[in-house]
């Protein structure tokens, strides 16, 4: 049985009202078939009004206390948590890392090239904690920012290729690392309310991306499709 855990910053944790890509995932694990546990030292939601994650008000209503664990923060990178993952691997018996990180490392504390290390870092402390652990990657995707702050945007394709560098020499058979495809039809204009965090459509296409790389990479589960129907 794999024990998932997730790993990423806003557009992982989310607001009160989302139902997150979390909720997709955990939908679309429920509907494979295949025995899973999600795990997470953490719970809520961030709520801006008390800029704290306090809250749990989820859009769903079925969405398992259980099912809602899960290592993410808003305003939190790689920078946040490399030196996090070794306690939270450790803490909970995760195997199986599905991580989103990084476009706010590169906004706000790092460049490509820092972002990157700390993303080194991450991995090393992860294998610490399970030598066994398999980690899928989304890579990061640019916001409204980047359409109109050149080097930013720059630093994004820099990072994602430093990303697939690190991803290809770290991968190993006995703790594999994956880089999921971002979906093909991601659109932050028509997948976001606001030009970075997914809407509903946008929250289904980041959980296909890392359920298809599971999938095709690993066997694990089914393809997302067969389980979904999604704009």
């Amino acid at each position: 049985m794999r024990s998932f855990l997730f790993v990423g910053d806003s557009m992982t944790i989310g607001c009160p009202g989302d139902f997150t890509w979390r909720y997709r995932m955990w939908q679309h694990l429920e509907a494979s078939g295949d025995a899973y546990e999600i795990v997470g030292p953490r719970t809520a939601l961030y709520d801006p009004v008390a800029a704290a994650p306090t809250s749990h008000a989820y859009a769903a209503d079925d969405f398992p206390a259980a099912a809602r664990r899960h290592l993410a923060g808003w305003g939190e990178g790689w920078l946040h948590m490399a030196p996090a993952i070794r306690s939270a691997v450790e803490s909970t018996g995760a195997d199986t890392l599905l991580v989103s990180l990084g476009l706010i490392d590169l906004g706000f504390y790092t460049n490509a090239t820092q972002t990157a290390a700390n993303l080194d870092l991450f991995l090393t402390e992860a294998r610490a904690a399970h030598p066994h652990v398999s980690i899928a990657i989304h890579p990061v995707i640019p916001n409204v920012r980047a359409e109109r702050d050149a080097p930013f945007a720059a630093e994004c394709a820099r990072f994602n290729e430093l990303l697939a560098k690190t991803v290809a020499d770290r991968d190993e058979p006995r703790s594999p690392i994956l880089l999921a495809t971002p979906h093909p039809t991601y659109d932050i204009h028509a997948d976001t309310y606001d030009g970075t965090h997914p809407g509903p459509t946008g929250e289904h296409k980041l959980a296909a991306a890392f359920a298809d790389a599971m999938h095709q990479a690993w066997g694990v589960g089914a393809a997302y499709s067969s389980n979904h129907e999604f704009a």
